[in-house]
């Protein structure tokens, strides 16, 4: 990766990082500079190698100065620039896509919504990323790739089962997970508190997490649908030995099903690598398909994670951060992060570039349609209290379900609605 330093601020330009100015530019060359901020992880050494090379190709005079940030402590980071407080440029920011509201409440980014329709496609962006960046019809957040959870399964045990083809939906799906489950194999290792998993479940009955009612957010896990969607993950969750009371990180779920006696497990295809890692007598005999929905014409609902990308209102160059934009949301940019990735790209219209990845193949059905939690800006307080957990635990040991919803719930609309 091209590295460049700082250049020190003299006692005016650091009197400017307070108004809101992160653009800098060396005037004695006659260049200027974008800085783009990127999460580790997100995008190869190579992939921003190239980018980087070819973005100033294509823009004479620019510099982009590419950034790599931790996610530990970075909403604070993204805060600083947005108050216009931080030391550090920014002038294009990736987020978390259930980040965004978050920033939005700050009213220190960008509106990008005339460019979302002029130059972005936005009409064929996936809801699960474009949805938690817009406001009243106004968006602040531009998806960039997508990420969601499919089935990963052994091939070796399907065939064993007598199951020659993936089920299509949710009836077949048990029907084949009842076969594989036997002796000392488990059908399925799903953990009690793999709420993302349940999230989707919910959304395809028809229910919803929490709602905003009035100005105010209700919780609504006690809902009809909703519980609907907790007995479904309560029927399939008793098919292997998932714990009760613990997540998918605890222990990491890849591990387990690297023992090779876990028939599936539901995660994102990266998963497969750290399965081959942990147990290379696999290699090659990892299978995938989209999480089955309630019938076959349409594959079951998902959390879509992700990122956006957003624009600091204080920015100094809004011209330059636009065309890092429209650049790395540019067919040619979304086809190569995809691949390099197993990244879903942004928008529905380049599915068909991640033909011959199967896990990213089988991620994008369900991207297509697929879901953000709730878009409040205090989601993230929800995720650290996170009620939703106990409240599955609760049922898959045998309390009252409509009880536990309704405690789970009253807590997500506490946190949800009340002042700061």
């Amino acid at each position: 990766m091209k590295m460049r330093f700082l250049a020190l601020c003299t006692a005016l330009a650091a009197a400017t990082v307070l108004t809101g100015c992160s653009q800098w530019a060396d005037s004695a060359a006659g260049r200027q500079k974008v800085t783009l901020w990127l999460m580790k992880g997100s995008a190869s050494e190579d992939f921003i190698d190239r980018f980087t090379a070819s973005f100033e190709q294509e823009h004479p005079g620019v510099d982009l100065d590419v950034r790599i940030q931790e996610w530990t402590g970075i909403g604070d980071k993204v805060n600083a620039v947005l108050k216009g407080t931080s030391r550090e440029p920014a002038d294009v920011i990736e987020v978390g896509n259930t980040q965004v509201a978050q920033y939005i409440e700050t009213k220190g980014l960008s509106e990008l919504t005339l460019e979302a329709l002029r130059e972005w496609d936005s009409k064929h962006w996936l809801k699960g990323l474009s949805e938690p960046a817009s406001v009243n019809g106004a968006q602040y957040g531009v998806p960039w790739y997508a990420a969601n959870r499919v089935v990963v399964y052994n091939k070796d045990l399907f065939a064993n089962a007598g199951i020659k083809t993936p089920p299509k939906n949710r009836q077949e799906w048990i029907q084949a997970t009842q076969k594989l489950d036997k002796g000392e194999q488990q059908g399925i290792y799903l953990a009690g508190q793999n709420w993302y998993v349940l999230a989707g479940f919910v959304w395809d009955e028809g229910g919803e997490l929490a709602v905003e009612t009035g100005g105010r957010w209700v919780g609504t896990l006690d809902d009809d649908k909703a519980l609907a969607g907790m007995e479904f993950y309560k029927q399939l969750q008793a098919l292997g030995d998932g714990p009760e009371a613990a997540d998918e990180e605890t222990p990491p779920q890849s591990q387990v099903f690297a023992r090779g006696q876990v028939a599936q497990i539901i995660a994102p295809p990266g998963q497969a690598a750290e399965i081959e890692a942990a147990n290379p007598a696999l290699k090659g005999k990892l299978g995938f398909f989209p999480i089955p929905g309630k019938t076959s014409d349409k594959v079951g609902s998902v959390f879509t994670g992700g990122s956006d990308l957003i624009i600091p209102e204080r920015t100094a160059n809004r011209e330059g951060a636009v065309d890092v934009i429209t650049a790395l949301v540019s067919e040619k940019w979304q086809t190569e992060l995809a691949r390099a990735m197993s990244y879903v790209p942004n928008r529905t219209t380049l599915a068909h570039v991640v033909e011959g990845n199967e896990g990213a193949t089988n991620m994008a059905p369900g991207a297509a349609q697929g879901r953000a939690t709730p878009a409040s800006a205090r989601w993230a307080e929800v995720e650290a209290k996170n009620p939703i957990k106990p409240y599955m635990t609760a049922v898959l040991t045998g309390q009252d379900p409509k009880q536990a919803a309704r405690a789970a719930s009253e807590e997500i609309g506490r946190v949800l609605s009340s002042d700061r």
